[in-house]
């Protein structure tokens, strides 16, 4: 079979090795990212419905709102694992397929729920279809995309997130002001269940299924992907494979990355309102400029990690970079807005940018049979950190009265994440 590989991959001119990979490119890639988008839109527009009338119909009072918050994490933590690895054994298109199904109609159905504890069910259901996505997706990824592809694909995908955050806010609010926060709700949970159908006959878990793929640029691929597998360790078990000091580091390191995110989520709106205070109008429009840049620095960045295969070297600096961005910048809003904003936007850049190469690099360490269930962990964990990172923040602001210690805490946890990542290295990693 090695021989077949070798032969169909040397019958492969240069040329059509470049238009095989580019209608990979377009084939797989638009779907995928499409999909991460509906389902970070559906997981995150829940803010706007409660601000606009949901909390006052459904008397979701403080601790409610945190008791959703948390069956909502609930769900997203627990099924992470078990659906990475249904998605390696059976079939990623088909587990994708009916989680669509399902949180479309579950986000779908947080319009029209007219009692607490209906909405509380809701939200726990909600959790568990999401823990899917992230997941079966980055597998996809592994299955279609080499070792000096992957970076720039985890990034496409993940940039869902800040485009989503970039057109979320406007589009929810016309359809609050326009129709209600209940028919805004079942507006932006029918496109997940449509797109279901859509995903279904565009994606193919493997090379192997997609029949436009010329048989030999599939050969050529699997062979590509079999070379890199053989240089990997062996494990017989997942749980082997979790329970590695690397993995776990990797865990810890994502964790405090995550309460980072939440940071920063939390001190953009802060320092707005702080300019808004002093007569600074376009919020919107200062609200939106961390996100594009952060999105152009994920794309350069991983473009420079598939260049060089260096996946450390586009971590760590950028991780540590955003724990003294942020800091700076929580120095400086008491003397100027502006020093304050911009040292937030070079965080922001500076801490979304290594997204690419970090799940680029969990494969290059782990063989095909249990990395994806090592990145579910992973992501798991960066749940429990935001999570943990939303009460610890609470914890601090009640314990001091100020917001110092929370914001320190976020900007020592990057500095952290930076400094673990350090500490990890792969048998075959460059630095």
């Amino acid at each position: 079979m090695n021989g077949n590989f070798e032969a169909a991959a040397s019958q492969v001119s240069e040329t059509a090795q470049q238009t095989n990979a580019q209608n990979r490119w377009l084939r797989i890639m638009p779907p995928v990212f499409l999909t991460y988008s509906l389902a970070y839109l559906d997981r995150a527009n829940y803010g706007f419905g409660a601000a606009a009338g949901m909390a006052k119909t459904l008397n979701i009072t403080a601790s409610r709102s945190a008791l959703l918050g948390s069956l909502f994490f609930l769900g997203y933590f627990l099924f992470q694992v078990p659906g990475a690895s249904y998605a390696r054994g059976r079939s990623v298109r088909k587990l994708v397929f009916w989680a669509q199904l399902a949180w479309g109609t579950l986000a779908a159905l947080t319009g029209v729920i007219q009692n607490f504890w209906l909405l509380a069910l809701d939200r726990l259901l909600l959790g568990v279809a999401e823990s899917f996505i992230l997941p079966a997706l980055l597998i996809l990824l592994t299955d279609w995309f080499t070792s000096d592809e992957r970076s720039r694909a985890n990034t496409i995908l993940i940039l869902g997130n800040p485009i989503t955050v970039l057109w979320m806010s406007a589009v929810t609010g016309y359809l609050i002001h326009g129709v209600g926060w209940q028919m805004a709700f079942v507006l932006e949970g029918i496109p997940a269940v449509i797109w279901a159908f859509f995903w279904l006959g565009l994606i193919h878990d493997n090379p192997d299924q997609a029949r436009w793929m010329p048989p030999e640029a599939r050969l050529a691929l699997n062979s590509r992907l079999a070379r890199e597998q053989q240089r990997l360790p062996r494990f017989s078990r997942v749980s082997e494979a979790l329970l590695t000091p690397r993995v776990l580091i990797l865990g810890a390191l994502f964790f405090l990355w995550s309460v980072g995110v939440y940071g920063f989520v939390l001190w953009l709106p802060s320092i707005l309102q702080t300019g808004a205070a002093r007569g600074i109008g376009i919020t919107g429009l200062l609200n939106a400029v961390p996100y594009l840049l952060a999105s152009c620095a994920m794309l350069l960045v991983s473009h420079a990690s598939d260049r060089t295969r260096r996946r450390r070297r586009y971590i760590w600096p950028f991780l540590i970079a955003s724990g003294i961005a942020f800091f700076l910048s929580f120095i400086a809003v008491g003397q100027s807005f502006w020093l304050a904003y911009a040292f937030l936007v070079v965080g922001g850049a500076a801490m979304y940018a290594p997204y690419g190469p970090f799940f680029a690099y969990i494969p290059e360490m782990l063989p095909r049979n249990v990395a994806g269930q090592a990145m579910a962990f992973i992501n798991s964990l960066g749940a429990l950190g935001a999570f943990i990172g939303a009460w610890f923040v609470g914890l601090l602001q009640g314990v001091t009265h100020s917001s110092q210690a929370s914001f320190l805490a976020m900007s020592v946890s990057l500095l952290l994440s930076g400094v673990l990542m350090l500490s990890v290295r792969s048998r075959r990693a460059r630095v």
